[in-house]
């Protein structure tokens, strides 16, 4: 496994600041390091994944000038009066070629095949009156008319996709329709995935009293599957220090990044943020967001190699928020992604809220539609970090800036789901 790490240098964790999310993702990902090698997939395993080097285009698209739909192929200049009869001299299906096409006749033409030459329209079958092998043309049409040209939707040599872009399904569909069958890609991500907590056990098993089901670990693996990565299971990590440390460092030694959940906080049975400044530096620490400010991004350093780590916060609610927030956007530009961050569209409030505090809020909400305001943003009643609930309720996140009240009818960011769980 090979990593590039930029040049550029994140300022230590503060022990008290809380650091706005805009200010951490840009250092985050100018400082992530970079998946160096590539490998070559066929087109229909590359959805998800990020190419590597410019794609292009050897041949025009469509190969041939073709009928937009089915009718009669004709010449214009036939069409000196209203209506008009022609012969039907010859009859092409998609997948066929005809003849030249000589003044004063007509050809059955149907949607994708080939435009004979000579003929320089083609007149839809609803404007027409066909009797025996004669045609009557009920309306002229323009020179081109229902006519795709070669190369309208691609002309041979034409960049389909620069290096940065990550495919989506449609993408895959025009890279067919250009004769292309593999792209160049990086590689995938390995991704080590622990949680911590004496409390947890899996689904399956009968839970003791004091424990809880590991739902953190679903979600998650869920989440870096819809990305493309390999998932290491570290399974879960027991609330010592030594532990951690311990599977810290075999984390460093088999991925190229590493995900853990809880033990970030402040608490006596938080380990996770000592054991990452004991093995390797811890470069963030602490979100101005809610849910999810005890977010933990630094290095694991192992026989001089240093390994990203990603500390989410235990609360389901508060691990999901932080993944799709930050470390989404960073394993993506880790792959080479030239655009790692979600879109988001403005709605209208259906809902008061009074003056937030230091914390930028993302408030689990639904789309509603309102008999007189039309479409809005409604939030989830219950927004605890612990309510797994809601995020399940929810058609996206809406945003409240620090220190900002809202009021019914106020044009607020929307993150929907679609977004940043693709």
């Amino acid at each position: 496994m090979s990593l590039t790490r930029p040049n550029f240098k994140m300022h230590s964790a503060s022990k008290s600041k809380l650091t706005p999310i805009d200010v951490a993702l840009d250092s985050l990902l100018r400082a992530v390091p970079h998946v160096e090698e590539q490998e070559s997939v066929e087109i229909l395993q590359a959805r998800g994944r990020v190419l590597a080097a410019e794609c292009k285009s050897d041949l025009d698209v469509p190969p041939y000038a073709n009928s937009a739909m089915d009718g009669y192929a004709i010449r214009v200049a036939d069409l000196l009066q209203e209506p008009v009869t022609l012969p039907v001299r010859q009859r092409i299906a998609a997948g066929q070629t005809g003849t030249a096409l000589a003044a004063g006749e007509a050809a059955r033409i149907f949607t994708g095949a080939p435009i004979p030459p000579g003929a320089d329209a083609v007149v839809i079958q609803e404007n027409c009156s066909l009797n025996g092998a004669l045609v009557t043309i009920l309306q002229n049409v323009k020179k081109g008319s229902n006519l795709r040209q070669a190369g309208e939707d691609v002309a041979a040599g034409a960049i389909l996709f620069t290096s940065g872009h990550r495919f989506r399904a449609q993408d895959i569909g025009f890279l067919a329709s250009a004769g292309i069958r593999r792209v160049q890609v990086t590689r995938k991500l390995k991704v080590a995935l622990m949680t911590t907590g004496n409390e947890l056990v899996l689904p399956g098993n009968r839970l003791q009293p004091g424990q809880i089901y590991n739902s953190n670990f679903y979600t998650l693996s869920a989440l870096l599957d819809a990305l493309n990565v390999e998932v290491v299971d570290f399974g879960i990590v027991g609330d010592d220090l030594e532990s951690t440390r311990k599977a810290l460092r075999d984390a460093a030694s088999t991925a190229d990044c590493i995900i853990s959940t809880g033990g970030v906080s402040v608490g006596e049975e938080d380990y996770v943020k000592a054991a990452v400044e004991s093995e390797g530096s811890l470069d963030l620490w602490k979100l101005a967001i809610k849910p999810g400010k005890p977010l933990a991004c630094g290095k694991i350093s192992v026989e001089q190699t240093e390994t990203q780590f990603f500390g989410l916060p235990g609360n389901p609610v508060s691990a999901f928020i932080t993944f799709v927030l930050v470390v989404r956007p960073c394993l993506l530009r880790m792959l080479g992604c030239s655009s790692p961050l979600a879109q988001t569209f403005k709605l209208s409030a259906g809902f008061e809220r009074s003056a937030s505090g230091e914390r930028q809020e993302y408030l689990r909400s639904v789309i509603a539609t309102h008999q007189e305001r039309g479409r809005e943003i409604l939030p989830y009643t219950n927004q605890s970090s612990g309510v797994g609930a809601s995020l399940s309720h929810a058609d996206g996140l809406a945003i409240i800036p620090s220190y900002t009240s809202v009021a019914i009818g106020d044009s607020l960011d929307f993150i929907p789901f679609s977004e940043i769980l693709n």
